[in-house]
């Protein structure tokens, strides 16, 4: 079947782009891995010895850097609906977290720890309709947070993407009452026409 010329730019576009070529260059799974670098190098969330989450992880650019950073010492628990190939010193669990049975079998993981950083770049398979992608991808960052109150220890940071729209003001109205300190952070490698900005809300109140 033929691409759509729409279809077609975008291919070119990520072909050409680049941030997926230097992934490719530096052995990254995706481009999003220097997303993830450049708010670490500014505001320093990983360190060896974390309990670190990373929801929607597939292909696995984000669990791949924290693992880089977290020098082999703590624990990466990965989670998405899409199969992700292995990583050293990840425990991936495919599933859908908003189901009862993946969520236990990643609080289990957990081994009755309490998670230092819940890292969240899950997107909804986007249409193109603002109408119809704006509430979906509300809607998984209002799941990626209610999991975060319920494994993050007082104290502990959450990052996660969000699409600038309707409801986003509501949810960073519930992240200043849930922590104490929310930044907003639009990487380089986040694409400019993109309403996504990625929110970090640090020191978890508990």
């Amino acid at each position: 079947m033929a691409r759509s010329k729409t279809s077609a730019a975008w291919l070119k576009e990520h072909v050409d782009d680049y941030w997926v070529q230097q992934a490719q260059k530096d052995g990254y799974r995706s481009r999003a891995a220097y997303k993830l670098a450049e708010i670490d190098d500014k505001d320093k969330l990983l360190k060896p010895g974390m309990t670190v989450i990373d929801l929607g992880s597939a292909p696995g650019g984000w669990s791949q850097l924290a693992a880089a950073r977290l020098q082999g010492k703590g624990k990466i628990l990965a989670s998405d609906l899409l199969p992700m190939d292995a990583l050293a010193d990840v425990e991936f669990i495919q599933g859908d977290f908003t189901e009862d049975s993946v969520l236990d079998e990643l609080l289990a993981a957990m081994n009755n720890q309490q998670a230092d950083l819940v890292i969240s770049d899950m997107a909804p398979n986007l249409s193109g309709m603002n109408a119809i992608d704006q509430p979906k991808a509300m809607y998984l960052v209002e799941l990626a947070l209610d999991l975060a109150q319920q494994v993050l220890r007082p104290g502990g940071d959450y990052l996660a993407k969000v699409f600038q729209g309707e409801g986003y003001d509501d949810y960073l109205k519930l992240l200043r009452e849930n922590f104490k300190q929310v930044l907003t952070r639009k990487p380089k490698a986040s694409r400019a026409r993109s309403r996504e900005v990625y929110l970090l809300a640090k020191g978890f109140k508990g």
